[in-house]
């Protein structure tokens, strides 16, 4: 770009989404991050990562500032409201898509159509593609109908004509009366014939109407409800289509601390958030989801039989080697760029449990697992029993030594223990050795107990032998290792707050003009996963507090019978959330937001803290779905589930 405009945080940008790939629009209406035609494609604008050659899609309003912005209900659709200079319009940016039965599928176009309201207005379009990640300038050439191609593939179609600029940017101007619409459109698959207003304004109604089926069907109107939905929708949005696949974020190398190496490319699907996804999914009557996830698992894991790794793209296949781009200067200026991630390789033996987890609760909800299916889940156990004696880099793939991680056996404890009820419930015709899983949960429970256990202060540690705390020891009552009032658990609490918990004043991430600037959200809420540089995790830096364990420590304190406490500090979290009700990854106490963005951990972990809130009164119902015991879900109050075939069942 010719020059460098100001740099909005993290937590003030949209999220646009067609479960196909995403866009990020930035608080002054630039679109400053885009990959396509997937998640995980080179972007064809990068501005989120270096202002000056990151290129973006700016379009404004001359005379006008952006006073509001929404998004419509139920929906992933962007509406920002202009005002100034006697002049009203209303901006509405989506990736569109279309409903086909439950599913969504992408139409591979981006629409950004502008209405004016009142008085004149003056809208300006520059489009500034920087494709293969800022590596080249755009090619662009006419393709007719006043539309431009560019060489790799994408047509970029406006109401107004073009001006191309020897840089590659394209520029649009349009003088608008009251009442009249500018339409823009870029179809990134480039299969679009001729476009017009009309077009555009049909895919956005298609887009909204689509949006808004799916949403209707979320069973849930508890504590939090709003949070709840809208997390939903963004959830939804990070979930592949095609392939089930669930990525974690669709950006990469957003820094979990300024000035510091933390920057990881996480348009990936990692199988533990993808299976803490699905108990999200279920617990909000979103079946069809839960069961695209594990078709995605099964086949994935069918290419290695012999070990589940932690991460795959989309379409089930390894993430690239993880590479530097040095020709981008990250966010503010933080660098590295990466690209691809080197927990490819990683043994993350965590993983085993979480997808037993899920594929249990699906069974327990919705019920049609085939024998098929069991078989591919039982080759899951049988690889993680062959890890009982390995050494792993935990549930947060240190890039330091390998240890055993307490929370990584406890979920080699929970991958066994789901997998006998598994069989149980299943009545499974070809049985699988239940006692040997039996003894062996029973063997590694009291391995646990007795190594991952500080004698000192009677809390469990991060690792054996280790005398730290971590905050994914928020999950033992999660998952009914033990109860949530044992005083071992207590304690672990109780030491987590002590040693990782963030205080002082807290405002919210951005605003609609994404200045950074908010209320105070008060003391205590925040939860760092552990110490940064203490932990030996193979980076001597800093980090922000981790949203996961905060919301996961609010789920704790409910099984605790701690459900005061519990609700003041899901409040004050809610309020953390950036002006359109996203989640970062990580956040610094001022409520600077930080890490990719938005994070499905954060969102799954919001939407399960909520319903376990709105539940807290059915104490017996809480413990019996922390073990996933047969009619103890804890659904939302609606407990409906909806089915992959549209049916409802009870929970």
């Amino acid at each position: 770009m010719d020059g460098a405009r100001p740099e909005p945080w993290i937590g003030g940008h949209a999220f646009l989404s067609d479960c196909a790939t995403a866009a990020l629009v930035a608080p002054d209406g630039t679109i400053d991050w885009m990959c396509a035609p997937r998640f995980d494609s080179p972007s064809l604008f990068a501005g989120i990562l270096d202002t000056r050659r990151g290129g973006g899609w700016n379009l404004e309003v001359e005379g006008a500032r952006p006073a509001v912005r929404r998004y419509v209900d139920g929906t992933l659709a962007l509406e920002t409201r202009w005002e100034g200079d006697g002049v009203s319009a209303v901006v509405t940016d989506l990736l569109a898509v279309r409903r086909s039965g439950s599913r969504l599928r992408n139409e591979g176009v981006l629409v950004r159509l502008v209405r004016c309201l009142s008085g004149r207005a003056t809208v300006v379009s520059r489009v500034e593609a920087v494709p293969d990640y800022a590596r080249r300038s755009a090619e662009w050439r006419p393709d007719g109908d006043g539309a431009l191609r560019e060489r790799s593939g994408p047509r970029l179609w406006a109401t107004g004509e073009p001006r191309t600029a020897a840089d590659g940017s394209v520029e649009y101007r349009q003088e608008l009366a009251e009442g009249d619409t500018a339409a823009f459109a870029l179809d990134y698959l480039g299969e679009s014939g001729a476009a017009d207003a009309a077009t555009c304004e049909a895919l956005v109604e298609r887009t909204l109407e689509a949006w808004r089926s799916w949403s209707d069907r979320t069973r849930y109107d508890g504590a939090g409800a709003q949070h709840v939905r809208r997390s939903a929708v963004v959830l939804r949005g990070l979930l592949h289509e095609e392939s089930g696949g669930l990525i974690a974020a669709p950006t990469t190398s957003l820094p979990e601390w300024p000035g510091e190496a933390r920057n990881w490319d996480y348009r990936y699907v990692w199988h533990r958030d993808a299976a803490l996804a699905v108990l999200a999914f279920l617990r909000l009557g979103h079946g069809a989801e839960a069961r695209g996830y594990l078709d995605y698992l099964l086949r994935t894991f069918r290419r290695t039989p012999e070990r589940l790794g932690p991460v795959h793209t989309v379409d089930g296949e390894l993430p690239p080697e993880e590479v530097e781009l040095d020709h981008l200067d990250g966010h503010v200026g933080t660098g590295p760029v990466r690209v691809g991630n080197g927990a490819r390789g990683q043994n993350q033996i965590d993983v085993y449990g979480h997808v037993l987890d899920a594929a249990l609760s699906y069974q327990q909800v919705v019920g049609d697992l085939t024998e098929h299916d069991l078989h591919g889940l039982w080759r899951i156990v049988t690889a993680a029993r062959g890890l009982r004696s390995s050494l792993g880099h935990g549930p947060w793939e240190s890039r330091g030594a390998p240890r055993h991680w307490t929370t990584s056996r406890v979920y080699l404890w929970v991958c066994l223990d789901r997998a006998v009820q598994l069989a149980e419930l299943t009545g499974h015709r070809d049985p699988p050795p239940l006692d040997e899983w039996r003894e062996e949960a029973r063997s590694l429970r009291a391995e646990i107990l007795e190594r991952g256990i500080d004698s000192g202060s009677g809390a469990f540690v991060q690792s054996y032998g280790g005398d730290r705390v971590d905050g994914s020891l928020t999950r033992l009552p999660l998952v009914g290792f033990l109860p949530g009032r044992d005083p071992r658990v207590l304690r672990t609490l109780e030491r987590l707050d002590a040693e990782l918990g963030v205080g002082g004043d807290s405002g919210r991430d951005g605003d609609g003009a994404g200045d950074g600037s908010g209320s105070s959200g008060g003391d205590g809420d925040l939860l760092q996963r552990y110490h940064p540089v203490r932990t030996r995790d193979g980076l001597d830096t800093e980090e922000g507090a981790f949203l996961l364990c905060s919301f996961d420590m609010v789920s704790a304190l409910v099984l605790a019978g701690r459900v005061e406490e519990a609700e003041r500090r899901f409040a004050r979290l809610c309020e953390r959330s950036g002006p359109l009700g996203l989640l970062s990854e990580e956040m610094d106490a001022d409520g600077t937001m930080l890490g990719n963005f938005p994070q499905a951990f954060s969102h799954l972990a919001q939407i399960n803290a909520a319903i376990n809130l709105d539940s807290a009164e059915d104490v017996e119902a809480l413990r019996a779905w922390a073990r996933r015991r047969s009619g103890g879900h804890a659904p939302a109050k609606d407990s409906r589930q909806a089915t992959p075939s549209g049916r409802e069942a009870s929970a």
